[in-house]
């Protein structure tokens, strides 16, 4: 069987986009594959991160993924820091990948550019090297397919670079990753401006509609998305991208053909009402299945210990096979 890894950092709040465009996948695939789905907490911190605010952060996110529906007892569901040997990988890769490489990670300028530029002198050298412990992250568990976004693919290719060097050098250890993009994933943009993506990072609090934001607050962020002058309701990105993002949200969350969706509309307010009826009604109970999770924090601690031992588990002989190639006693 395939086995398939994604994870998500527990930073910010998850949005509409995260789910269509990626999250709601992972249930599927869970069924499909070997499926193995974190938390990634210690990227999180190649920023500064407030202790309390991370911790917290971390379980609502793991509690958003079961209430999505992930299942832990189909799926290996962890937090990455709970896993030691994430990152103990990461530093025998560290020492494989070179200078070089890691300086032409395009994500590492932009966000140290995106820092500089609002004033941290503090740059991290995690935020340098995390693409090793990406690798390791992947490594670990032999992943034969991982659902990376375009932001991503460099840091996958890097991947099978260092996984396809330590095999020459050490023998065949590693699994090499193909890269995935999931075959059913939504285009979801953001409301105010709708040729750029939905985003935990954008300041952009009207255009992103949050998975946990009250029904009132999604209707309201609804009625004032981005759209145009003409009220000629049709699914055209380069033309319509206003339009185009309302009928994708409809679409998904219906299961219907967003093309198919515009001959039935003729003004944008209508459009406008049922896709943010149609975004309630599919989140509504993750809302209140996230909320039972985080009323039971000791069962949600179970479930997230008895995911991180399952993890280990695989991990563990992954380092094992590694340390014993390079020569550690």
């Amino acid at each position: 069987m395939t086995r398939v890894l994604s994870g998500i950092q527990p930073t910010g709040d998850i949005h509409l986009g995260n789910y269509l465009g990626a999250l709601r996948q992972w249930t599927s695939d869970q069924h499909a594959h070997d499926s193995f789905y974190c938390a990634v907490d210690l990227h999180a911190v190649t920023v500064q991160q407030d202790p309390k605010q991370l911790r917290s952060k971390t379980l609502e996110t793991m509690a958003t993924l079961i209430a999505i529906g992930l299942d832990p007892n189909i799926c290996t569901l962890f937090v990455q820091s709970q896993v030691h040997q994430h990152t103990e990988l990461s530093w025998l890769l560290e020492c494989t990948v070179s200078y070089g490489e890691l300086k032409r990670m395009t994500q590492f300028k932009d966000k140290a550019t995106k820092q500089g530029d609002s004033g941290q002198e503090h740059i991290s050298a995690g935020l340098f090297t995390y693409p090793a412990l990406m690798a390791a992250d992947i490594l670990l568990y032999d992943a034969n397919r991982v659902p990376v976004g375009d932001d991503q693919r460099q840091h996958l290719e890097l991947t099978r670079n260092i996984a396809e060097r330590f095999n020459s050098r050490y023998g065949n250890i590693f699994t090499i990753p193909e890269a995935a993009i999931p075959a059913v994933a939504a285009r979801v943009m953001d409301l105010q401006s709708p040729n750029v993506k939905m985003s935990k990072s954008l300041n952009s609090p009207q255009g992103t509609v949050g998975l946990f934001d009250e029904p009132s607050t999604i209707g309201k962020k609804f009625k004032r998305a981005v759209t145009d002058s003409d009220n000629d309701v049709r699914y055209d990105w380069a033309k319509k991208p206003g339009v185009s993002n309302l009928l994708s949200i409809l679409g998904a969350t219906t299961g219907k053909d967003p093309e198919i969706l515009a001959d039935d509309y003729h003004q944008y307010g209508p459009l406008k009402n049922d896709a943010a009826d149609a975004v309630i009604t599919a989140i509504s109970p993750i809302q209140v299945k996230r909320a039972e999770l985080l009323g039971d924090k000791a069962e949600l601690n179970r479930i997230i210990s008895v995911g991180a031992e399952k993890a280990r588990q695989v991990a563990a002989k992954t380092v094992a096979k590694a340390k014993e190639a390079m020569g550690f006693l």
